[in-house]
């Protein structure tokens, strides 16, 4: 039944797809942190930018930014991402589309970990003289991570099971295999099984994983 599976190299597939995961969770943690100190610091302009990012990108489709990326980006703006090579700058493309969209949602997640931190805090901070980066960065960020990795976890899984949008722009990933296998082989049970068995082996243990960490570092409150 799953003889197919010697013409087809999964495992490279769900290889990219590991790739385009991490890639995009670190590029999105990194802005969404930027983007979530932008939406609760003392500065209106930036406060407006967070905000306006975060309700336009969350409204606008995975597809659109990533085919956006691939379109506008790269072959009308001719943008090759460092690369001359199609398959890299597709794949450079759609981490870039990944993060955009992500990072939208790891941003309302830290807000909402900083929002669980005492304003007690910040004031007595403020109060011998640290300015609002270092009352951020040493005393209310280190916590709100304690308190958003189990609503970052969701994010993890959510963008794990996105990079499928990759395909849309040829990215070499798991959906595009599946689409190969499904148009080259008269058997779509056994296929979509095997390809659902591999993001169950990515998510499940994610999640399992994240969730028993975001138990043990949990502030007591």
């Amino acid at each position: 039944m799953f003889d197919f599976l010697d013409k087809y190299d999964v495992l490279g597939a769900f290889w990219t797809t590991v790739q385009l995961t991490l890639l995009s969770a670190v590029g999105s943690l990194v802005w969404g942190t930027l983007l979530a100190a932008m939406r609760v610091g003392p500065v209106p302009l930036m406060r407006g930018f967070g905000t306006v990012y975060v309700n336009i990108v969350r409204n606008i489709p995975l597809t659109v930014i990533i085919l956006f990326a691939s379109l506008g980006l790269n072959q009308t703006l001719l943008i090759d991402m460092g690369s001359k090579q199609v398959d890299t700058t597709n794949f450079r493309l759609a981490v870039l589309g990944l993060v955009v969209y992500t990072s939208a949602f790891v941003c309302e997640a830290i807000r909402a970990g900083i929002n669980t931190v005492p304003v007690g805090q910040a004031e007595a901070a403020r109060a011998i003289g640290l300015s609002f980066t270092q009352v951020l960065v040493l005393i209310v960020l280190p916590q709100a991570f304690r308190a958003t990795v189990l609503p970052l976890t969701n994010v993890l899984i959510a963008l794990t099971k996105n990079t499928t949008v990759a395909a849309a722009i040829g990215v070499a990933e798991a959906a595009l295999l599946m689409k190969k296998m499904v148009e080259n082989e008269a058997q779509l049970l056994p296929i979509s099984a095997v390809i659902a068995f591999g993001f169950c082996c990515l998510t499940l243990p994610t999640g399992l994983i994240l969730g028993w960490v975001g138990k043990k570092v949990a502030v007591k409150r």
